[in-house]
């Protein structure tokens, strides 16, 4: 046979040489060996038996009915374990590999280990025994006579194992055993592959670096104690977090959650929430709703506006899902949601920084066992288009501006028109509170300003402006965020055209007769046949003055094109016999109307 390559741990659990013979109860003849080598001289065999156990352990020799001898390791509870154990020792070249599993039938009598004589009784020394006995003492001299006991000293800590013995206890682990072992170095981060129960390299440089980070020696073999140290640890993170499945068959949806941090508190379309128990800085919430894609496009659109989810990081929409990250100084949170089936269902974890470590283990958790279950959360009073956000995210405290005016796109690409006011001495501008804008180019004497999105957007319609001066007196609507940000989609009002200039004959600007709000300011003023026309400014600025609430002015639509020919943006004119009807204006209008918010 060939030699032995490398060391090699034991996974054999050490039996009783007569449950090794043949004839034995049906359990035993159950059992399997390994078999590795086989000689036909005994002195070799011996010595090699002897060479085997220094490696490997568990060795036995045993005489065949052909006069050789066998060296099997072993034995094993069952065939499964014995062809486990031999993958294993093949894989790290400690056997041949031309070593195969035996059931021991052919075994006769046993020729290793080779057992010694029985020792002596100890026989007790006659001198000794012909002493007399000594005069007993008194109670009170006895008393007297006894020393204080002195303490027992305290135990000595096992000694650690050696690299040969760690590997012998560790070929004792069972699949689940190994398995357990790389589940708790993959929630400490030490191990980041797939838990398949194989010992690996992989698994063997985690297990080093584990080693490395508590001091000890870097052997990538944890012994016995330190496996025990490492499962005492991630027990007792388990135990901290309570991590257990949760059914909740109202939502729809079985989640892992950490139970020991949160608690069920309330359902509230389109959210269960799940507050922090014990101060935890832990916080849940389902997302459970009825809906279409446009449904799940206007949740992440207003889950940016919570508190709950700060402004720094990642945000991904997808075609039927998104994942919002965000993070900040006091909060961070993770946020993932789903279209399927007209149901829209995902979940959002909510955590305070000293919790990073424990949360960033969390989070694959709760990600690998998300599952959705039949039915959704109650439909709500109305959807993200119509209700309030106050009304829709009952509960929730939301992020607001300092201020919000509107704003109209004017290409296919996503280009915002708006006022220069809306924009003026801002930290962060953003277009319907869900997309960062850059400010590309303004105009503080016309009041005009473009904006140009971070993220590419593809409007659904973008303004088609009037080519020549709109006659006196014609009815106008100007599409606009009335109430700013309290309204997720913009109100028409109606008015009518005073003037094509202003009340001191400025050039390039409408009166209007219209009673607008702040949040009107920058959106689009459309003429009769549908057309832009103007872009809404407001009041005159007078101080010395107090106007009319319905005098407002507009930019004219051909200062307009001319400023956005200058910032490089191409803007479209609608013919003169195109019109558009007034119920495709009532539709189009808030396709093309956004909101402009400035933060500081």
């Amino acid at each position: 046979m060939t030699s032995m390559f490398g060391l090699a741990a034991l996974l054999a659990a050490s039996v009783s040489v007569a449950a090794s013979l043949a004839g034995q109860s049906a359990s035993a003849q159950e059992q399997r060996w390994v078999q590795v080598e086989a000689h036909r001289e005994l002195d070799m065999a011996l010595e090699r038996a002897a060479q085997i156990e220094a490696r490997l352990g568990s060795v036995s020799g045993f005489r065949l009915p052909s006069n050789w001898y066998a060296l099997s390791i072993g034995p094993y509870e069952n065939e499964i374990d014995a062809f486990t154990v031999r993958r294993q020792l093949r894989a790290e070249g400690a056997i041949p590999a031309d070593a195969f599993v035996s059931t021991g039938s052919d075994y006769l009598e046993q020729v290793y280990p080779v057992l010694g004589a029985p020792a002596q009784e100890e026989m007790p020394d006659p001198d000794l025994a012909a002493e007399p006995d000594p005069e007993p003492l008194d109670e009170e001299a006895l008393a007297l006579a006894e020393p204080e006991p002195e303490p027992e000293p305290e135990p000595e800590p096992e000694p650690e194992e050696t690299l040969r013995e760690a590997q012998a206890s560790e070929r004792l682990l069972d699949r689940d055993g190994r398995a357990e072992l790389q589940t708790a170095l993959q929630w400490f981060g030490y191990y980041t592959l797939a838990i398949d129960a194989a010992f690996g390299p992989g698994t063997r440089r985690s297990m080093a670096a584990w080693q490395e980070d508590r001091g000890y020696e870097t052997t990538g073999v944890l012994t016995t104690r330190q496996r025990a140290e490492l499962l005492a640890e991630y027990e007792a993170e388990l135990a901290a977090l309570g991590m257990e499945t949760v059914r909740d068959e109202v939502a729809g949806i079985s989640i892992d959650l950490p139970m020991a941090m949160v608690a069920f508190d309330r359902h509230e379309t389109p959210f269960a929430h799940y507050s922090e128990r014990d101060d935890s800085g832990v916080r849940v919430l389902l997302i459970s709703q009825e809906g279409t894609q446009a449904t799940l496009f206007g949740l992440y659109e207003i889950m940016q506006t919570l508190e709950i989810v700060p402004l720094e990081g990642a945000r991904e929409r997808r075609q039927n899902s998104f994942v919002l990250t965000g993070q900040s100084d006091t909060l961070r949170s993770h946020t993932v949601a789903q279209f399927r089936n007209g149901e829209i269902k995902g979940w959002t974890l909510i955590w305070t920084p000293e919790r990073d470590e424990q949360m960033a283990r969390v989070l694959p958790m709760m990600e690998a066992s998300f599952a959705t279950l039949p039915g959704t959360l109650p439909e709500s009073a109305g959807q993200a288009s119509t209700v309030r956000r106050g009304d829709l995210l009952a509960g929730l405290s939301i992020r607001r501006p300092d201020f919000s005016r509107s704003g109209f796109f004017v290409d296919a690409t996503g280009t915002v028109l708006t006022s220069a006011a809306a924009v003026a001495k801002c930290g962060r501008v953003t277009i319907d509170e869900a997309y960062n804008a850059r400010v590309v180019a303004r105009d503080e004497a016309l009041g005009l300003a473009v904006l140009q999105p971070e993220t590419p957007l593809v409007p659904l319609a973008f303004a088609q402006f009037n080519d020549g001066e709109p006659p006196l007196g014609a009815e106008i609507r100007i599409s606009g965020f009335s109430f700013e940000d309290v309204l997720s989609r913009p109100i028409l009002t109606n008015g009518r055209v005073e003037d094509t200039q202003g009340m001191q004959g400025e050039s390039g600007i409408l009166r209007l007769s219209a009673e607008v709000m702040p949040g009107d300011l920058g959106g689009p003023v459309f003429g009769p046949n549908g057309a832009v026309i103007g872009l809404l400014t407001g009041q005159p600025q007078d101080s010395a003055r107090q106007w009319p609430a319905d005098v407002n002015y507009a930019v004219d639509a051909q200062v307009i094109l001319d400023f956005l020919r200058g910032a490089q943006v191409s803007g479209g004119t609608l013919r003169e016999d195109v019109v558009v009807p007034d119920a495709t204006l009532t539709r189009i209008a808030p396709d093309l109307t956004v909101l402009v918010s400035c933060w500081n």
